[in-house]
């Protein structure tokens, strides 16, 4: 099927989002056009959030996710916010239900613009995350970056929150390690046979986080929902904070934080902001693309 079909430049917290309207085609985006979309500055993005038409009763759209790289993602937690907004501005309405490979995600706009997205029930099971050894404790699990008597990185908590996550805590800024030499080996390490987005989180008190992370299928990223999630349902189960944090994504251009609840129901939910930039038309199957005139004119 051919044609071109509408989508947005978003973001979420500065992770860079394209998303697609592809309701009413029974095709999807192609790893191809990602690749494409990617390698064009102007829609160079880490997610792709394609809403198709609803498959299951009760939700609102089904939500394919794409990679930078054409992989699929699992999850996406500032991507959701950024479909949440652009529905919202469509539609006029505040609460939406989507449908992804991970499960049923809940979302709903407030009156300040924040978006809050139900991420889920975390897993720590090591087969589920899932971890290439059995661990009967994920919260620490051996794994190590550097000589075994002084390691850089070491002894991360496992988990999954629509995708596998490991966060590895740190004493100090995490922008002053090398995650961007780090990250790959992590990624692709034997202990993830699906490859883990890794992050690393500084507890700055005991209601906040700093975090950095190293997106599975993206690379070094501006902010990562998911990842926020993980951190912050990590250093709850750690310990090292209560159950609600603020996280300090330190590479987010604007430095407004996410804050994470791991409520007692086990949900995990995740408020924060949601940014349009511009529009435009795109082919699903080549990414070849036409940005609309002035895109300036569109009410926030």
């Amino acid at each position: 099927m051919t044609g071109q079909v509408e989508f947005a430049r978003m973001n979420g917290l500065g992770n860079k989002i394209l998303v697609v309207d592809m309701r009413g085609r029974p095709d999807m985006v192609t790893p191809d056009a990602a690749i494409a979309l990617n390698a064009d500055p102007a829609t160079q993005f880490d997610q792709i959030m394609a809403i198709h038409d609803p498959r299951a009763d009760g939700t609102d759209a089904w939500i394919d996710i794409l990679n930078c790289d054409g992989t699929k993602a699992q999850a996406c937690g500032n991507g959701t916010r950024c479909v949440v907004q652009a529905l919202s501005a469509e539609t006029g309405r505040k609460t939406f239900t989507f449908q992804t490979v991970a499960g049923i995600l809940n979302a709903q706009e407030h009156a300040d613009g924040t978006i809050s997205v139900d991420m889920g029930k975390p897993v720590f099971a090591w087969d589920k995350i899932p971890l290439a050894e059995e661990f009967f404790d994920t919260s620490r699990i051996e794994l190590q970056i550097g000589p075994i008597d002084a390691p850089v990185l070491h002894s991360p908590s496992a988990m999954s929150i629509g995708n596998p996550h490991a966060i590895f805590w740190v004493d100090q800024d995490p922008m002053t390690f090398d995650l961007e030499r780090f990250g790959p080996m992590l990624e692709n390490h034997p202990m993830f046979p699906e490859k883990a987005n890794i992050t690393l989180a500084q507890v700055t008190s005991g209601d906040a986080l700093r975090t950095r992370t190293w997106e599975r299928g993206a690379g070094l990223t501006l902010a990562c929902g998911s990842a926020a999630c993980a951190a912050g349902v990590s250093a709850a189960r750690t310990g090292r904070t209560g159950r609600t944090v603020t996280i300090d994504v330190a590479t987010a251009p604007t430095r407004q934080p996410l804050v994470i609840e791991w409520r007692e129901d086990d949900h995990v939910v995740m408020t924060g902001p949601a940014e349009w930039e511009w529009s435009g038309k795109v082919d699903p199957v080549t990414g070849i693309f036409d940005r609309d005139e002035e895109p300036e004119a569109r009410a926030n």
